[in-house]
């Protein structure tokens, strides 16, 4: 009986460290997933006016910004909001003017669906959109072709409404590629030659923004002052981060509440440890006279009771950290479980030592509690009864 108890509290320690391995795991792969598909279109820092919406690009030195270590590529942008049309069909989206270097900054290559990544080719201009919104318009890229045709609508800068007149420039641009990067940017977004979005926001030379990538072992922070120094008041540097920060936190947020969630199921289960412990102390009850006899004092009995629900619990965690770590690995290698919709990608995984650290300490800790406390209790008892 006292065996059989004791492998279910094993069993059901060994599942809840498992677990919490395996959800862990898979929360720090999701928030790695959402950083890549967040942060790549978005650049690690933008520069962006603290009033209004665009600047004369000659209020910053791009030479000073460039000479910055850590800074890697710099990019100009401007981003309006326009109207696409595709012969009967219109969708709103948001176009963003850039230098090729943005190309780079938003690893464009790696987010590909179908063309060619191109901004300027044969001293023509081309747009890069979202996947889904050359659906919406009903185009697509012909592989002999190579691009497809868009009307571009942008309203006029600094235009009066009259009856009758039009409030749009229009141009038409080749579409080279579609990219797949978050739904956001899938679903309403363009991007085109910063000289191509001038013209047709008449911009003269007024921008944006500015979108560095930094370099990989550079610190954001202290980046982040140097440039906000250099830049002046009139600006503020923007981080990723910042930008997302809803979505970040969100994220990390769900990954305690599942902690939280997991530890309080750590602590039904671990009854099973104080009933393994109970259990032993009514079976071993007529020994204890003995051992006393033996001149075994009551510190060294509660030792006894106290170390057994180490014990078990420490083998319930030693098997749970196996079989979890055993479960994330062959995800990461083989990718058995792959994500709904996503076209047969495998569901992410990120393991992290603090994660094991994490788990082992608190772990510890309840095991500690709930060994100490039965332990001690039994004792106290039996002492008042003899």
């Amino acid at each position: 009986m006292i065996n059989a108890i004791t492998m279910i509290s094993v069993v059901g320690i060994a599942i809840i460290t498992a677990a919490l391995v395996i959800l862990l795991s898979a929360f720090n792969g999701i928030e790695k997933m959402i950083e890549n598909l967040y942060s790549d279109f978005d650049a690690e820092l933008m520069i962006l006016p603290v009033n209004g919406k665009t600047f004369h690009e000659d209020a910053i030195d791009l030479g000073k910004i460039k000479a910055i270590q850590g800074v890697e590529t710099v990019s100009r942008q401007i981003e309006e909001i326009v109207v696409l049309k595709h012969e009967k069909k219109w969708v709103n989206a948001k176009m963003f003017g850039v230098d090729s270097s943005f190309l780079e900054i938003s690893n464009t290559q790696k987010h590909i669906v179908d063309g060619i990544p191109v901004l300027k080719m044969d001293g023509r201009d081309f747009g890069i959109v979202g996947v889904t919104l050359l659906d919406k318009l009903g185009g697509y890229i012909p592989e002999k072709v190579g691009h497809e045709l868009v009307q571009i609508y942008a309203p006029k800068r600094d235009a009066k409404m009259r009856l009758g007149s039009n409030p749009f420039r229009s141009r038409t641009l080749n579409i080279s590629s579609r990219v797949n990067y978050n739904r956001e940017v899938n679903a309403g977004s363009i991007v085109v030659p910063i000289d191509f979005a001038k013209e047709i926001l008449n911009y003269g030379e007024d921008i944006s923004a500015i979108c560095l990538a930094i370099d990989d072992n550079a610190d954001q922070e202290n980046l982040k002052t140097e440039i906000k120094e250099t830049v002046g008041d009139n600006f503020k540097v923007r981080s990723n981060y910042e930008k997302n920060e809803l979505i970040f936190k969100t994220s990390k947020s769900e990954k305690v509440i599942v902690l939280v969630i997991l530890l309080f199921i750590f602590i039904l289960a671990a009854f099973n440890l104080i009933a393994s412990i109970t259990m032993l102390f009514v079976e071993k009850k007529d020994n204890l006279a003995t051992l006393e006899s033996f001149g075994a004092t009551r510190k060294d009995m509660f030792k006894i009771f106290f170390y057994e629900g180490l014990l078990i619990s420490g083998r319930g965690v030693l098997f749970g950290l196996v079989l979890g770590y055993a479960i994330c690995f062959l995800q990461l290698y083989t990718g058995v479980l792959t994500m709904p919709n996503s076209g047969g990608e495998a569901f992410p995984i990120g393991i992290k030592w603090q994660d094991t650290l994490l788990i082992v300490s608190l772990v510890g800790v309840l095991s500690f509690l709930f060994s100490y406390i039965p332990a001690k209790i039994l004792l106290k008892k039996y002492s008042s009864k003899t």
